[in-house]
């Protein structure tokens, strides 16, 4: 901290910058950690194996050797499933020989990941305000056209989203064209309702090993920031009585908005790359001196800033934890993805869903030239000409839908490794405050440094029911639906993914329509 002058170490403790976290990253590109941060260099895309990368729809099967399943079926405390398992070679065999393969269906995969419901966590990444998501120039992203379609629609709907938090805002509207319930209200009432119809099978209560307290069942965790904790924090005391939430809890015994949090701090932004090395933290924002631009670090930050809620979650019995960003409706946890995940040995799995048209920014899965595999962006990593040559190879490309499922084993001893190495982009700006370098990680190029992870391959309007703009909100809840603005390749997206919508309200969620509303479909 001596390097940092008192008034400028003032000066970013007032604007909620983590001054020794922004030097840790600084001392870390002076010594070269992040030069050989850069493009991937991509080999090509993997296939559909049903053992590294696996289909995850209603006729999932998932292959591992016999003796392996075994092993680590029994490390976990669990027997291989009674039906739904057969060899490699197609008879049925639940007690195969060690050296041969067995094939897990999809109705044996749930019975495997339902038990480990009760040692899974469910993690959100909350993002910062929704001003953009709302900026009516933003929305204009589908053309004039289709936003004069929307524009009623967004008009009622953006004052309740500008400037709050993202998963505080509404995740849909209603058919009567009233706003929906957030993206946290639903994500919290999804893991009531699995609680509810696993009843018994839930382990609620029950003591981990060692004697250590029992985690809930599904716990929850979030990642905040210094920008928006606060608010979150008013609305979950507030949601305690919800009616979407409260009967459901008090009947099971369960705290509905009980969460582990790691606020995320600001960086202060460095000095341009044209100031040449050492990289200094930039003081003249605004042309003021000793002072410093708050920036966001990205949310690759989250191993860094998650890493003592996962850790407690370990000691208390967990063993899989979810990630993955609150604004995705699809976001829920797959009972046969854990059980995959636990069968595997691998540290981690991630969803993909096969790349549609509309997909042509973002990362996809590919096999690297030295062999390995991770998430390439298209354009940086990735020609989107290469992509669209494989596909006419017949290669299906697997686009990154931002869920990963972590083994507690392996990643909490490695946390704090993973976050420091996790690569970090410097990129330089030249704006108002003046001329700085910003520097941020990317939570799935996590994928780098793993041994090994499983992919999962999954229905986009299944999974990946995300909105990063208001205009897609207004499209997946079916407004405009019919309107001749809207294009057909586009009105087709919207008709999947609000099916998808419906589909993710009425069973995960358990709510029915009525009256032009989604409301809970309780017992009585």
């Amino acid at each position: 901290m001596d390097r940092l002058s008192p008034d400028l170490l003032a000066d970013m403790e007032s604007k909620g910058i983590d001054a020794g976290l922004t030097l840790s990253i600084l001392d870390d590109y002076n010594a070269g950690l992040y030069d050989s941060v850069g493009s991937v260099a991509a080999a090509g895309v993997p296939a559909i194996d049903g053992s590294s990368v696996v289909a995850m729809g209603p006729g999932a099967v998932y292959r591992v050797p016999a003796s392996e399943a075994r092993e680590r079926l029994e490390e976990l405390g669990l027997a291989l499933p009674a039906s739904g398992v057969a060899a490699a070679s197609g008879a049925a065999a639940p007690g195969a020989a060690g050296g041969e393969e067995l094939v897990f269906s999809r109705a044996a995969l749930e019975e495997i990941g339902r038990a480990l419901l009760g040692r899974t966590a469910y993690g959100v990444l909350n993002g910062g305000s929704a001003t953009s998501y709302a900026d009516s120039k933003k929305n204009l992203a589908f053309g004039r056209e289709v936003f004069s379609a929307l524009e009623p629609a967004f008009a009622a709907l953006a004052p309740l989203c500008r400037d709050r938090p993202k998963g505080l805002t509404p995740a849909y509207l209603n058919p009567d064209g009233s706003p929906g319930e957030s993206f946290l209200v639903l994500k919290m009432r999804s893991r009531l309702v699995a609680a509810a119809r696993l009843g018994t099978a839930a382990r609620l209560g029950e003591a981990a090993a060692g004697g250590t307290p029992a985690a809930p069942f599904l716990p929850l965790f979030q990642m905040t920031s210094v920008g928006n904790d606060a608010e979150i924090a008013r609305a979950y005391a507030a949601y305690r009585e919800h009616p979407f939430l409260a009967p459901l809890a008090r009947r099971l015994g369960l705290d509905p908005v009980e969460w582990r949090t790691g606020v995320q701090p600001m960086l202060a932004a460095y000095t341009h790359s044209s100031e040449g090395r050492p990289k200094r933290v930039f003081d003249r924002a605004q042309g003021k001196s000793d002072s410093a631009l708050a920036l966001p670090g990205g949310h690759g930050q989250c191993f860094r800033v998650l890493a003592p809620a996962l850790r407690a979650l370990r000691e208390s019995g967990v063993r899989f934890a979810y990630l993955g960003n609150v604004d995705n409706l699809g976001y829920l946890p797959d009972p046969a993805e854990i059980a995959v995940l636990a069968l595997s040995g691998k540290p981690a799995g991630f969803d993909f869903s096969l790349r549609t048209s509309v997909d042509v920014k973002g990362g996809i899965l590919v096999d690297t030239a030295e062999g390995g595999r991770t998430v390439a962006d298209i354009g940086p990593a990735i020609s989107f000409e290469e992509v669209r040559r494989l596909e006419s190879g017949g290669a299906a490309i697997l686009f990154n839908c931002a869920t990963g499922l972590f083994d507690l084993d392996w990643l909490v001893p490695r946390i704090e490794d993973i976050g420091r190495r996790l690569p970090v982009r410097f990129t330089d700006q030249d704006k108002d405050a003046g001329r700085y370098a910003q520097a941020e990680q990317v939570t799935w190029e996590v994928t780098s440094l793993l041994p090994g992870f499983v992919a999962f391959a999954v229905d986009k309007y299944d999974r990946f029911i995300a909105a990063k703009l208001l205009a897609e909100t207004l499209l997946t809840s079916g407004v405009a639906e019919g309107d001749p603005r809207i294009p057909p390749e586009l009105a087709e997206t919207s008709r999947r993914l609000n099916r998808g919508l419906a589909a993710k309200l009425a069973g995960p969620c358990g709510l029915k329509l009525e009256g032009g509303r989604w409301v809970p479909d309780d017992p009585r």
